[in-house]
Order: structure tokens, then C-alpha cells, then sequence
């Protein structure tokens, strides 16, 4: 426009214009700069909204190039209009009313994106020893370290033995001897038996799917230790996901324990049965490795 040095009137009456474009309004700027030019825009109804606050704004400011600014209206989202002359007195509280929309707008989408990631850490806890078996599962598979040997019933070991270090004793001294030497077991002991170099979490997962059975000794210190509680949870997810819910976790109290110090999921297996008590008795001791040698074969 600004090429038209005789322009001394710009005629828009009547053409249902609403708002002008913020790029017409900086060129309409320039003009205004160099030329002395009257704008009509009788019989448009132009918008009183949020998003045409700036376009008021640019006329309430250039209102001097508007000479039938007094016929000019402005129209309400709820339909009802005033002239542009008299929205001086709205002006602020539209620019309040947009603000408060604005803040309502954003607080709204920050309280939905809350939700979402609430949900979304909620599904992925409640199922988060599922996703890491599944993860495990996968990646093993895609190492063609995965193996099918529990369709066959061929399986790398009779047992996998989850302890904590605290009870490597009674592992050297009673487990291996009666299970392994004795029984001929082939059990799974993490300290011998894990292939170096791989990730630990790799390997549990891996040795319990090549485990027909998994024994867990359970005292204070194994209810303490991360790795003995991966192993106990990743155990029975490959018995519920992997061996259509064939029970093939075995639980052995080796320290005394009250029902509310157990976790719920450990508690469900008592409840099964699927659970045997070290009674520290040289008689007793007898009838408790018979009972658990026969549990494994």
C-alpha cells in the first residue's frame, strides 16, 4: 500500500471485516508514517474477543485515522455490541476477562498433563515387574540367549537359589551338600553359576527361565536386599507369564517371621501352601530337606 502516494481514503463499509490481520496492521503503521489517510469501516461489526484484543487496541490508538469511528461496532462473544467510542470503558475489563481465561485455560491443561503422568506412573508401578520381565524376556531373546526349554520339560537346572549373602554358609554348608551332592539337584547359584560380563539383572532373569523351580531363603536380610526381591518377583512373573501359572516358586523361612512383616504378594504364596519352615532340628531336618528335595522333582 505504501506505493499508492494519493491515496487519501480507504472505503470498507459493510464487508463483515471482524479484525484486521497483524500483518495489515503493520503495513497500515507504515502508511499512517507517510501518508494522511481516513479509514471507513461503517457497518462492520467487529470482534470484542480475546483474540482480537490487539486490533482494538491498534484502533483505539489510531482512532484519528477512523473519522466514522462512531459508527463502528464492536460485538460480544454473548452477542451483544457496543460502538468502538464507547469501549474505553470495557476495554480493561475484557483484557481481565481474557487473562482470568487464559490462566483458567493453562491451569486446566497443566491439571489434565498432571493427571496423565499420575496415571501413567500408576499403571507403570502397578505393573512395573511385569514391564521388567517382559524387558528382560526381550532383550534375551533378541541376544538369542532365550531359550523355549520349558515346553520340552528341559531345563538347565532343577533350581534356582535366591539368598541373601548373609546365608552363604548355610548355603555352602546344607543346600549344596543335601540338594546338589546328595540329591543330585543341579541348582543355580548366582556366585558360581552366573555367566561374567553379563548384567546381573540379565542374568537372574535368564537363569530363573532356565530353572524348573526357584527355592528362596527368606530372612530379614533377603526382604531387605533389592536383588533378592528382583529375583523373588521376577520368579513369579515367569510363573504367571511364562508357565501358565504352574507354581514353581518355593518359599523357605529360614528366620521366624510375623504376617505383617511379609509384603502381600509373599503372603498370597503362604497362603498357597507354597511355602515349607526351617525348623533348625536335627530330626526335623530330615523330614524338611525329604519335603523340599520332593517339591523340586
Amino acid at each position: 500500500m505504501s506505493h499508492l502516494k494519493l491515496l487519501k481514503v480507504l472505503d470498507l463499509p459493510d464487508n463483515k471485516i471482524q479484525k484486521f490481520s497483524k500483518n495489515a496492521m503493520e503495513q497500515l503503521n507504515f502508511v499512517f508514517d507517510s501518508l494522511d489517510i481516513g479509514i471507513h469501516l461503517a457497518g462492520n461489526v467487529l470482534q470484542c474477543s480475546c483474540n482480537a484484543i490487539e486490533f482494538i487496541e491498534w484502533i483505539l490508538d489510531k482512532n484519528e485515522y477512523f473519522p466514522e469511528k462512531n459508527k463502528i461496532k464492536c460485538k460480544f462473544l454473548n452477542d451483544t455490541d457496543i460502538f468502538l467510542t464507547e469501549f474505553k470503558i470495557t476495554m480493561l475489563q475484557l483484557k481481565k476477562n481474557c487473562s482470568s481465561r487464559s490462566v483458567l485455560i493453562i491451569s486446566v491443561t497443566i491439571a489434565i498433563a498432571l493427571m496423565l503422568i499420575i496415571l501413567t506412573f500408576g499403571i507403570v508401578y502397578r505393573y512395573r515387574w511385569r514391564l521388567r520381565y517382559i524387558y528382560y524376556m526381550t532383550k534375551s531373546k533378541y541376544t538369542r540367549e532365550y531359550s523355549t526349554q520349558h515346553d520340552n520339560h528341559n531345563y538347565t537346572y532343577d533350581a534356582f537359589l535366591s539368598y541373601a549373602d548373609d546365608e552363604q554358609d548355610f548355603i555352602n554348608k546344607e543346600c549344596i551338600p543335601i540338594l546338589e551332592e546328595r540329591g543330585n539337584l543341579q541348582l543355580c547359584i548366582h556366585k558360581r553359576d552366573f555367566l561374567p560380563g553379563n548384567e546381573i539383572l540379565h542374568n537372574i532373569t535368564t537363569s530363573i527361565h532356565e530353572s524348573r523351580n526357584v527355592i528362596c531363603i527368606i530372612t530379614k536380610s533377603f526382604l531387605e536386599s533389592y536383588y533378592c526381591m528382583f529375583e523373588f518377583n521376577m520368579a513369579r512373573m515367569e510363573s504367571i507369564y511364562a508357565r501358565n501359572g504352574q507354581n514353581m516358586l518355593f518359599l523357605v523361612f529360614y528366620e521366624q517371621f510375623r504376617a505383617s512383616d511379609l509384603p502381600l504378594v509373599m503372603l498370597e504364596l503362604v497362603e498357597k501352601d507354597s511355602y515349607i519352615e526351617y525348623p533348625n532340628d536335627e530330626q526335623k531336618n530330615i523330614v524338611f530337606w525329604e519335603k523340599l528335595k520332593e517339591a523340586m522333582t
